[in-house]
């Protein structure tokens, strides 16, 4: 059986970052998908749930109602190995293009007061998992790390 993409990749030398983890094509358009990584793999600790569940609630909230992206956003959402995130756009697109996008979010989720959306019984299924202090905490190490200074060894895979 072959690996999948994502287990190819080098988790030893990964450092936080935004990375192309994939582009696919659907019909005549290319989607692609990156690797928000929040955490260095199997060097810092995994983030815990309540924190990334809120993020997943925020950002995900925030790019479908952006005014540029909303139409061409496929998916945010968390990795199981709880060490970033994974959001899918349509377009053939490079880390480069959207780190003003991740900027924003960013900047959404930081200065984010009150109810996070979603939260109720009704709107999610594991509700009471969130906690915005946590999601803040890891957004703004997220933010000082790789958005604010986005370098090379931050944009594309290690060899």
């Amino acid at each position: 059986m072959n690996k999948i993409a994502s287990f190819t990749v080098n988790h030893i030398d990964l450092l936080t970052g935004v990375y192309v983890s994939r582009r696919d094509k659907i019909g005549d358009v290319v989607i692609t998908t990156f690797d928000l990584r929040f955490t260095r793999p199997n060097l810092e600790p995994p983030m815990d749930n309540p924190g990334i569940h809120t993020i997943e609630h925020l950002v995900a909230t925030f790019l479908r109602n952006h005014p540029v992206w909303s139409e061409k956003t496929i998916y945010f959402g968390p990795m199981g190995c709880r060490t970033g995130f994974y959001v899918i756009l349509a377009g053939d697109l490079e880390s480069k293009d959207i780190i003003d996008l991740l900027r924003e979010a960013a900047d959404f989720v930081l200065a984010y007061e009150g109810e996070i959306p979603g939260y109720s019984p009704r709107d999610c299924g594991n509700y009471l998992d969130n906690n915005l202090s946590l999601a803040k905490i890891y957004m703004k190490k997220y933010k000082e790390e790789v958005l604010d200074n986005p370098v090379q060894e931050r944009l594309v895979y290690p060899e």
